[in-house]
């Protein structure tokens, strides 16, 4: 599993005790030189959640940012199995503390999601280079976050008389792609391109 850690020493070797780099696809892989999007994930305490939420980070080249403390730990087999053979293509990044973030992703806009939120995560316009971050699963994001941040905190809407909260890979998936569309669709940002057996560009084929 390929880790970039800031806010402390980043790791010598990975998971499997072997040195890893981008040039022989055992470290971490940045697919855009400017990502369209980053996640966040506050203190995440679920192992198979983090993993999943990293697949999806996969599958759309977008970094998956952990703000520590952690509720697990980086081999954990639920991690890893979560995420499968995925893992080569995810920019994960480990954080000491949300400042330690907060630094690192100066440019970017902090876009919060909370059960709290009184506005809509599809009302809201996302914008590129934007981190949508997510609170842990058992206490969402801090109040010491949110307080200062009202503009830009949103909601997933779902009918709470009858489930309490949705999964956070899901919340994540939700939010990820909604973003995603309003930037291919709205700020013409080239995502990427979709070819059904591998995954990369396809040119149409020739009709007759």
């Amino acid at each position: 599993m390929p880790i970039i850690s800031s806010g402390r020493s980043a790791p010598s070797r990975n998971e499997d005790g072997n040195g890893g780099s981008a040039a022989n696809g055992g470290g971490a892989r940045i697919l855009r030189a400017t990502p369209p999007l980053h996640v966040a994930l506050y203190q995440p305490e679920i192992p198979p959640n983090t993993g999943n939420i990293a697949r999806t980070c996969a599958a759309t080249h977008t970094p998956l940012h952990l703000v520590e403390p952690l509720g697990f730990r980086l081999t954990d087999r639920y991690l890893k199995r979560a995420g499968l053979d995925y893992w080569p293509h995810v920019s994960l990044r480990i954080h000491a503390s949300f400042e330690a973030l907060r630094t690192e992703l100066v440019s970017s806009r902090m876009i919060y999601f909370s059960a709290h939120a009184s506005r809509l995560y599809y009302e809201f316009c996302f914008l590129p280079g934007d981190c949508l971050v997510f609170g842990s699963e058992t206490r969402g994001l801090p109040p010491e976050i949110l307080d200062s941040e009202g503009d830009r905190i949103v909601q997933i809407p779902i009918d709470r008389s009858r489930v309490r909260s949705l999964n956070l890979a899901t919340c994540v998936g939700a939010a990820l792609f909604e973003a995603l569309r309003q930037l291919a669709c709205s700020h013409n940002e080239s995502i990427f391109r979709v070819r059904p057996d591998l995954g990369t560009d396809l040119k149409p084929k020739q009709t007759s």
